[in-house]
């Protein structure tokens, strides 16, 4: 379920009240009469089955709580109540199976967010890749790959698709297309000053056999693209966090880009491109895949929600 705090006008808090006690999944409704300071105004809280939670979040909005108040949803991890249970009971659906958008909305344009800490995450995980390529050690590659925070702005990217929201759109393309450059560019400086002092021994990147899976792209490599991106976006959508792991360490992004820049530092300009391909392949069957999950689950909830109205009509006639 999800704890769901609001902040209205008290000369809304009747339809506040109204909208949540008409809807099957709600449960402890509480109001606090003029317990809000800023912006001023009434608190109701209530307890929300996930399946219920887009519905009365439309219902506020119609309400223009968001614009004179404020909504807050938390996810409540354990509720010891009759009523709870009756409430997700009589809330059409399954919560594993409901998407909230407001919160994937919320959680991805965090995620997508170009800042220092994930220009900094991305770049010391391109130098981990970096060194798993001169040391010819996949266990770093497999570090790159975990400390990679990629994967959140391309799963925004595809939200953005699906929901045709350009904001976020333009948000987690200019995080991809800003952060990329700067990582790559940090790892190349490193790479030459490791060349510099003479720590680079590999005379050919043609010679390495533990690593070289991450330049060796093919339609594999897009098939492992796919499904890492749709284990994610349902990992997202499930808030099955460690699932996520999976997916970090599934996909040659990083370790893609790592590789293109000690290949170029060395002079080897195809297995450079190479890498580049790999890159490009597994970043658009991601956002590819992430999409196409999202659409099917949307329209799977409008077959359901049509069902649900045609079984309600029947009963009624």
């Amino acid at each position: 379920m999800l704890h769901m705090r609001v902040i209205c006008p008290s000369e809304r808090t009747e339809e506040v009240l109204g909208a949540l006690e008409a809807e099957p999944g709600a449960t402890h409704i509480v109001v606090f009469r003029g317990a809000a300071v800023e912006p001023r105004g009434d608190m109701v809280q209530a307890d929300v089955a996930r399946e219920c939670a887009n519905e009365v979040l439309r219902a506020l909005k119609a309400l223009d709580v968001v614009e004179e108040g404020g909504v807050t949803m938390v996810p409540v991890e354990t509720v010891l109540s009759a009523a709870a249970r009756k409430a997700e009971h009589d809330a059409p659906g399954d919560a594993a199976d409901s998407i909230v958008w407001e919160e994937l909305l919320s959680h991805t344009r965090e995620e997508s967010t170009l800042n220092r800490v994930f220009v900094a995450f991305l770049t010391i995980a391109c130098l981990l890749a970096a060194i798993g390529v001169v040391t010819d050690s996949p266990i770093t590659i497999v570090g790159a790959m975990v400390v990679g925070p990629e994967f959140g702005p391309l799963a925004a990217l595809a939200v953005a698709l699906v929901r045709r929201d350009r904001k976020l759109r333009r948000r987690s393309i200019l995080a991809l297309v800003v952060a990329f450059p700067i990582a790559m560019g940090v790892t190349l400086l490193a790479t030459f000053v490791v060349k510099m002092f003479g720590w680079m021994d590999v005379e050919s990147l043609e010679t390495l056999h533990q690593v070289d899976f991450v330049y060796k792209v093919g339609p594999i490599s897009f098939v492992v693209a796919l499904l890492a991106g749709a284990a994610g976006m349902l990992a997202l959508l499930s808030e099955k966090s460690a699932a996520l792991v999976g997916v970090f360490i599934s996909v040659t992004t990083v370790p893609a880009a790592g590789f293109a820049v000690v290949a170029a530092a060395n002079g080897e300009w195809r297995i450079a491109g190479l890498s580049s391909l790999q890159l490009a392949v597994n970043m658009l069957g991601i956002v590819v895949a992430c999409a196409l999950v999202l659409w099917v689950r949307t329209r799977a909830d409008q077959e359901f929600a049509a069902a649900l109205k045609g079984i309600s009509s029947l009963i009624d006639d």
